[in-house]
């Protein structure tokens, strides 16, 4: 599915796309370059036929002046080149042209919007109305000079004409402020999605080292701790090996994380071994009870539960002075289910110090992960009274 910005995106390409003229309809100037060549044309062969040869080879000279310089000036904006200047040589003759033989006034159509295209605002108005006056003085001579609907006639069409014309430049014009606001707004919401994207990115990184390089930083750091106050007996000595385990399986975890994030040896092993290994790192005589029939998960479920084990079991290590704790894993129709519970020291939930240097991020990245995949997690402790740690995710998949 298209993200917001995307759809944005190709509706701002769309919109600047009718705004411009681009496409096969676009090319009104064409049209209209047509259409003059064909009025004069047409205006040229009507004069011939009704007058002597005497008297067409002024006015058809004048006729060609009129449709070169209308052609350099169709040229120089088909180039992009300045051009508006010469409509006021063009526009002269071609009041000359009506003025002499009215037969060419029909060409004013053609004159009248490329005075439009060539100015703007007053300027526009005003050439517009000159083009639109000129037009009804040669269509009234032209009608024997006692006709008045020659007269008013192209006065009406032209203030008509002026009145749409202005309307579509300002339609077009709130367009192209439209667009410019969307692309904005565009621009603004791929920012935000990104800084987004950042800030989750960063939560879920932050998530992955508390989880596997902090946890098992805090419990090595615990073993060796005890080794010292201990130290020469046996005792000592086996907590020196398991911190030096827990060390290595840190470094391993730790070189993962920088290239996929993805927990070493875990993600291939059948998820009732994985979850089993996962939390002996920190409780090495912790229980796992399975119930139902095990199943594939999707892997984000998977590595979901994988954390959630650890980090609860690392708590339970650090903090529980528990002297039995239990993990039970249980396979229900569309979810998996995982309990941590220990019979430690307790604590109150609804008491937890804020996020900090020395910590406070364990439940709170649990329950982010388990909740971020649509599934439930759930507390309960209480102090002296022992804690059970409880999450609930979608399967996804079954075997």
């Amino acid at each position: 599915m298209p993200s917001s910005s995307a759809t944005l995106r190709e509706h701002s390409q769309h919109q600047r796309a009718t705004a411009t003229g681009s496409g096969p309809l676009g090319r009104i100037d064409a049209v209209v370059h047509i259409g003059f060549a064909v009025l004069v044309v047409a205006s040229a062969v009507r004069y011939a036929m009704r007058h002597s040869p005497a008297d067409n080879v002024g006015v058809l000279a004048l006729a060609t002046a009129v449709c070169s310089l209308y052609a350099v000036i169709a040229v120089l904006s088909q180039r992009r080149r300045p051009w508006a200047v010469w409509m006021f040589f063009l526009a002269g003759l071609w009041a000359v042209l009506v003025i002499a033989a009215p037969s060419f006034a029909w060409c004013s159509f053609a004159l009248f919007f490329l005075c439009r295209t060539a100015f703007t605002g007053w300027v526009a108005n005003l050439a517009g109305g000159a083009t639109a006056a000129v037009t009804a003085v040669g269509l009234f001579r032209l009608g024997g000079g006692n006709d008045v609907a020659m007269l008013l006639g192209p006065l009406a069409v032209g203030f008509m004409l002026t009145l749409i014309y202005n309307r579509i430049e300002h339609d077009t014009a709130e367009q192209r402020r439209l667009n410019e606001a969307l692309t904005q707004a565009q621009d603004q919401l791929a920012a935000t999605e990104r800084r987004a994207g950042s800030i989750e990115e960063r939560a879920r990184v932050s998530r992955e080292i508390h989880d596997t390089v902090t946890q098992g930083l805090a419990s090595s750091l615990l073993l060796l701790e005890a080794a010292s106050r201990s130290w020469p007996s046996p005792a000592a000595r086996e907590d020196v090996r398991s911190a030096s385990g827990l060390l290595r399986q840190n470094l391993a975890e730790t070189r993962s994380l920088v290239h996929e994030l993805a927990s070493p040896g875990l993600d291939t092993a059948p998820l009732t071994d994985a979850v089993s290994r996962a939390a002996s790192q920190y409780l090495p005589g912790v229980r796992l009870l399975v119930t139902g029939v095990p199943r594939t998960v999707t892997a984000a479920t998977r590595h979901a539960l994988l954390r959630v084990v650890q980090s609860a079991t690392a708590n339970t290590a650090l903090h529980a002075a528990a002297a039995n704790a239990t993990v039970t894993l249980g396979f229900l129709p569309g979810a998996v289910t995982l309990d941590v519970y220990d019979d430690g020291a307790g604590f109150d939930p609804s008491s937890l110090a804020p996020p900090s240097d020395t910590g406070g991020y364990g439940l709170r990245a649990m329950r982010q992960r388990v909740e971020q995949l649509g599934g439930v997690f759930s507390v309960e402790s209480s102090p002296g009274g022992g804690t059970v740690v409880a999450a609930e995710l979608p399967t996804g998949e079954k075997q």
